[in-house]
């Protein structure tokens, strides 16, 4: 894709973007300087060009569809465990593939250990698992990662890939979009297929108050970011035929600008995204006693507390326990939410949950137009109840 346009009349070929090019992309060839595909589009060159000799487009390319064919996953590592959020982006892509008669793959990339992670990935249906292990892959450095799943990527030709939105996923997967000068649609909530294999990717969009609708036309491969704990899980198949497939890695792919002087694995704690139990302190809960209320209810009940925006924004709590687009997407066995109105910004990365009990003292409250169980009371009356009712039930 020409995203660097050369001005032959203007240059004089004084080797200046060469030489300053940090990715080695530039290079004299016999019709003048060409630009190979480790160009990251940095724009470095076109700075510091004398002549103002190269202009810098940005835009998409048609390619041939036909070329670019099935789903591959990028089946991300946590301390030596697949990632629960994989086998959520499986059975999403399985429900596509059927639609345009593509395979599901998946790549994996890691330390000692990764090819045997590898086998659980076939028991879910996966056509292929591509692996590249190394020691130097041990540890996740962004630059690494990139040259690793760029490599499958070329080799395989995938017409859709799907990231985690995970804090890893979310550095991984705009830098592939770049690479390979594509589109990327962060943080997808929905996902479906066209007969033409455009896939259509739903994510809410102007503060949550419409849910948009995004494809990617010309280009291919398509990129996707979907967020934990919002789609369902792929079930084990019977007999799963899968194929593990070794790939190969070279010196370069481990090579690193990024150094790691030290690391530690830090004790992981149940993130809100894992909880079963949550209890939520909406506007409503108004101060630190409201909150207090609702935290002895999550106590009681053995989960954790969580808050909507402006609870948080008045310094109730952290983006860590936030729900909504700004925050966290959950899908507890068991959600109450206490004050919380229900702006479509929160109920749509909560509405998956099994059990939603609303309290709201106002009955035209949205919220209730989400939950299962409707409780019109003040807060403040109906939670201790609830605690005193939970703790109650333990002791006998």
């Amino acid at each position: 894709m020409d995203f660097l346009n050369f001005d032959a009349e203007a240059c004089t070929l004084c080797g200046i973007c060469v030489n300053v090019c940090p990715f080695g992309a530039l290079k004299f060839e016999k019709n003048g300087i060409e630009v190979g595909e480790s160009c990251r589009m940095c724009g470095l060159c076109v700075r510091k060009c004398p002549e103002k000799a190269i202009r810098f487009e940005q835009k998409a390319n048609e390619v041939n569809k036909e070329e670019w064919r099935d789903f591959l996953i990028y089946a991300e590592q946590e301390q030596g465990k697949i990632h629960p959020v994989v086998f959520e982006l499986i059975g999403e892509a399985l429900k596509m593939a059927p639609k345009v008669g593509y395979h599901v793959n998946c790549v994996i990339a890691g330390g000692p250990g990764t090819a045997e992670n590898a086998k659980d990935l076939l028991e879910y249906g996966v056509h292929k698992v591509f692996v590249y292990e190394h020691e130097e892959l041990k540890w996740f450095r962004a630059d690494c990662y990139t040259d690793v799943i760029a490599d499958c990527i070329a080799a395989v030709k995938p017409s859709s890939v799907l990231i985690g939105g995970t804090e890893l996923g979310r550095s991984l997967a705009p830098r592939l979009a770049t690479r390979f000068h594509t589109g990327l649609t962060a943080d997808c909530t929905k996902l479906d297929i066209k007969d033409n294999t455009d896939m259509i990717q739903i994510r809410p969009a102007f503060g949550g108050n419409i849910m948009a609708q995004i494809t990617i036309s010309r280009s291919r491969p398509q990129f996707a970011t979907v967020r934990y704990r919002v789609m369902e899980k792929a079930k084990k198949v019977e007999n799963p035929d899968g194929e593990i497939i070794r790939c190969k890695m070279t010196d370069d792919m481990v090579k690193s600008s990024i150094e790691i002087l030290s690391a530690e694995v830090l004790e992981k704690k149940k993130s809100l995204e894992e909880e079963d139990i949550i209890v939520v302190a909406g506007r409503g809960a108004k101060n630190e006693t409201g909150v207090a209320l609702c935290r002895e209810l999550a106590d009681a009940l053995g989960g954790q507390l969580a808050f909507t925006r402006p609870m948080v924004e008045d310094g109730f709590g952290d983006t860590a326990h936030q729900i909504g687009l700004s925050g966290r997407t959950v899908r507890p066995k068991l959600i109450i939410t206490c004050g919380v109105s229900g702006a479509i910004q929160f109920t749509s990365c909560m509405n998956g949950s099994e059990c939603i009990v609303a309290i709201n003292n106002n009955p035209e409250a949205q919220i209730f137009n989400t939950a299962h169980y409707c409780i019109v009371d003040d807060l403040n009356q109906v939670v201790p109840k609830l605690t005193e009712l939970v703790r109650n039930r333990k002791e006998d």
